[in-house]
């Protein structure tokens, strides 16, 4: 399933860094392969379901459409799951599904079947082996036992999503002396524990995450239709079935280098601040890539293609969540990253089958390419325009000026409230230490004033006059102390 989910029950418990954390990784590094390549790798079989269904590249497009919309709309459940159950069930469950939609497909006798089987159950199961390695296999695989066999073997390869999760064995916290003798103490400290929001709506009131939901949103119309159609793109213009499906192992290829690269650059520490024009540069790239790949007509084109696409693909994936991190934090990152994919799952619901109906339409593969890179640059000029006019970082201002401040976002109105609190407490220290030092002043008066003088009100008066006003009258004996 979808989502990015974080383990809040053992609070406080280091993770393993290195021995058994190996094997997490492995299994994570299985099952992120798995789901973000099989619904690109599918595509591969297109051909044949058009072939044996009587239907057209809108109705197959379908298929990784489904696939894609179930693995980004299930982000909220999965993230509720995991919170409540645990990464290990959930994953195991999640590879069952995935397995189950896969070998239930290969008996489908319509369309639809597949649409429900390998569409919406193995979108639900699945939560990237890469695809340069499934393209190729799954070619292999409908070439020696066709499309339904390729489906059945593909479906029990899927089975080691649920090995991957049995892997995720959760973080246990060491009990302290306090807890081994005391059962009861524990079970109270343990009820006291505040419960983690499932989802936390509140992000919605942060303006740059409301930005970044918009973009994505658009983005994703047109981020995943060149690599659904450019396999049946490259057949088109008359290359065999297995050179075809190599574009695809070329593109994840390059994705591969292309990710941690992006990803060291955007750690820089002038960069990082700027992550949101990293990611709105690396759409525009992407999206003019597929404005020039539109104009392929040969295998060479198309591999030039496949090279640059996958360099702005990787960008694109390295920067798309760490952004949305430096927006909302990693508090509220679980329900953020939850809430994005479900509202990106109905545009990319719609983005693969409108360019298959265009291409039905048109029967030329330039226009889906050239709707694909407008709408992954239009994404590009939302996010980056609206984050520099909407989203402006203001310098802190003294206290006695904040009444005039108009903040842009909930960071900078939280550095606001800070500082007028600081200033506040200032304030009231110092007026503290006066009164401290006024009394210390008064007690330190009567202490070095005699008892036995008495005074009438004449000689008081006389004794506050200036020493012009009072002339010798202060050095007289009867004024003398």
């Amino acid at each position: 399933m979808g989502g990015m989910p974080v383990d809040s029950g053992a609070g406080g418990v280091k993770a393993p860094d290195g021995g058994w954390g190996w094997a997490v990784l492995a299994g994570c590094f299985v099952i992120t392969g798995f789901s973000y390549a099989f619904p690109k790798a599918v595509s591969v079989f297109f051909k044949e379901l058009i072939r044996e269904f009587g239907v057209g590249y809108s109705d197959t497009a379908w298929v990784s459409s489904i696939l894609l919309a179930m693995l980004y709309g299930t982000g909220p459940l999965c993230s509720v799951l995991v919170n409540c159950f645990g990464c290990r069930p959930v994953m195991m469950v999640g590879g069952l599904f995935a397995s189950l939609g896969m070998i239930l497909a290969s008996f489908s006798t319509s369309i639809i079947h597949i649409y429900l089987s390998a569409g919406v159950v193995t979108g639900l199961g699945l939560a990237p082996v890469a695809l340069c390695c499934l393209s190729p296999l799954g070619q292999v695989l409908q070439y020696h036992y066709g499309w339904r066999g390729g489906f059945l073997i593909l479906g029990g390869i899927l089975l080691n999503c649920c090995v991957c999760g049995a892997l995720m064995k959760p973080l246990v916290a060491p009990k302290t002396p306090k807890e081994e003798h005391s059962e009861e103490g524990s079970e109270v400290e343990r009820k006291e524990k505040p419960k983690a929001k499932l989802l936390d709506f509140s992000v919605f009131k942060d303006r740059g995450f409301v930005i970044y939901t918009v973009a994505a949103s658009i983005m994703v119309l047109g981020l995943f239709v060149p690599p659904v159609f450019v396999v049946s793109y490259a057949k088109e213009l008359g290359n065999e079935d297995t050179k075809s499906a190599l574009l695809l192992t070329l593109l994840g290829f390059i994705d591969i280098f292309a990710r941690p690269t992006c990803g060291v650059i955007a750690g820089l520490k002038w960069v990082r601040p700027r992550c949101v024009y990293l990611f709105s540069f690396a759409l525009i790239f992407n999206g003019i890539t597929d404005l020039i790949g539109s104009q392929a007509k040969d295998y060479a084109s198309l591999m030039v293609f496949c090279v640059f696409f996958g360099i702005s693909y990787g960008m694109v994936g390295a920067l798309q969540f760490e952004v949305l991190m430096a927006i909302v934090g990693t508090e509220k990152f679980s329900s953020a990253i939850g809430l994005v994919l479900l509202i990106e799952a109905i545009a990319v619901l719609v983005g693969p089958p409108g360019a298959g109906q265009l291409l039905d339409a048109t029967k030329n593969y330039m226009y889906i390419f050239l709707l694909a890179g407008i709408e992954v640059v239009l994404s590009a000029v939302v996010l980056a325009s609206c984050n520099f006019l909407f989203i402006r970082k203001k310098t802190p201002t003294p206290p006695d000026k904040l009444e005039n401040v108009t903040v842009g976002d909930g960071a900078t109105t939280e550095a606001c409230s800070e500082l007028v609190e600081v200033g506040n407490m200032e304030e009231k220290g110092a007026s503290e230490e006066q009164e401290k030092e006024a009394i210390k002043k008064e007690e330190h008066e009567e202490e070095f004033m005699p008892e036995s003088v008495t005074m009438d009100s004449q000689e008081v008066e006389n004794l506050m006059k200036t020493p012009q006003q009072n002339g010798d009258v202060a050095s007289s004996p009867e004024t003398r102390l």
